[in-house]
């Protein structure tokens, strides 16, 4: 990156393996919205040119070089570093042991590349909606469409809600959330959130409200759609840095609970990639909907263009294709 929202694609130096790390060859990688953040809305405060491969962190690809005990070279693995050290936009990337998770032989890597984002709302999921709570009758409402909030509505789905609804301003976004089941589509171009949900909950809310969009202005739609004592969980990025708007009096007086979740790669083991990885390979979480667009390297500026643009829901880069 050597200006804000503008790439070039350079040889560099290869990278080297220190201690507990190794060497990644990247097959793939695939666009985070906070990358976008970053990379156009003026988040990223370090020098340019970036570091190589800033500031991808959503990636597969093979060990090439380890000087990890866990990890031989031949290895396929998903790439989950911290975002800020991101750097799977290049073909050759150094990861620490702590931020890698194996794939199975064989596996399709175009598909376990989406194990990355569905780790983040599984794990982000787990806090909103504790294991073991029961679900059934209840309602979910989910305000964006876009890749996180469709994870989030599959999750819902098998945590046993038995009625979902899902807004966005992107009516093409909406159309897959009704295709993966959700029952309410709220076209938020056109209707309020918070009455569509209250007009599908008989005025009451639904229980669990997730934000998964950004914007301050859906937080507060958020508690506006949240019933008495339900629960809350904010996923998007925040839309600004420092004090923002929050309907504090409303959400007290709605006794909500309020979850927000980040950084799901400290969780120790790296629970929620590896179980994710497993939903992917045995089919109980769709990623069909997420395996197009998809960029060669040396097209880079317009992956991210199209990303920032919504073109399709989750834009992919080929880095190195292998095999």
């Amino acid at each position: 990156m050597v200006a804000p929202g503008r790439f070039v694609v350079v040889d560099a130096p290869d990278p080297r393996p220190g201690p507990g790390e190794v060497l990644v060859r990247t097959r793939s990688a695939s666009i985070c919205g906070s990358d976008l953040h970053r990379v156009f809305e003026g988040t990223y405060r370090g020098d340019f040119p970036a570091m190589v491969g800033y500031p991808g962190h959503e990636g597969v690809g093979t060990v090439v070089v380890s000087e990890s005990a866990h990890f031989a070279v031949g290895d396929a693995v998903l790439t989950v570093p911290m975002p800020d050290r991101g750097g799977c936009y290049a073909e050759l990337q150094v990861v620490g042991e702590d931020f890698l998770v194996p794939l199975p032989a064989g596996g399709d890597l175009d598909r376990l590349l989406m194990a990355q984002q569905l780790g983040t709302t599984l794990h982000a999921f787990r806090r909103y909606w504790p294991d073991g709570r029961p679900a059934a009758g209840l309602s979910v409402a989910i305000l964006g469409a876009g890749s996180a909030g469709l994870f989030l509505l599959q999750l819902a789905t098998r945590a046993g809600f038995s009625h979902t609804l899902v807004g966005d301003r992107d009516v093409k976004r909406l159309r897959v959330a009704g295709a993966l089941g959700a029952d309410v589509l709220v076209d938020m171009t056109r209707e309020s959130f918070a009455e569509a949900v209250a007009a599908a909950t008989d005025g009451e809310g639904a229980e669990l409200v997730i934000e998964a969009a950004g914007p301050d202005e859906c937080r507060t739609a958020c508690v506006e759609a949240a019933r008495y004592h339900g629960r809350i969980g904010f996923f998007g990025l925040p839309e600004h840095q420092g004090l923002v708007p929050f309907p504090l009096a409303a959400a007290f007086l709605k006794g909500v609970t309020i979850e927000m979740t980040c950084f799901a790669q400290v969780e120790p083991g790296l629970r929620a990639f590896r179980d994710s990885v497993g939903l992917i390979a045995g089919g109980a979480i769709d990623v069909g909907h997420l395996l197009e667009p998809r960029f060669p390297l040396e097209k880079f500026q317009d992956a991210m263009e199209a990303a920032h643009d919504h073109d399709g829901v989750k834009v992919s880069i080929d880095i190195a294709p292998q095999g």
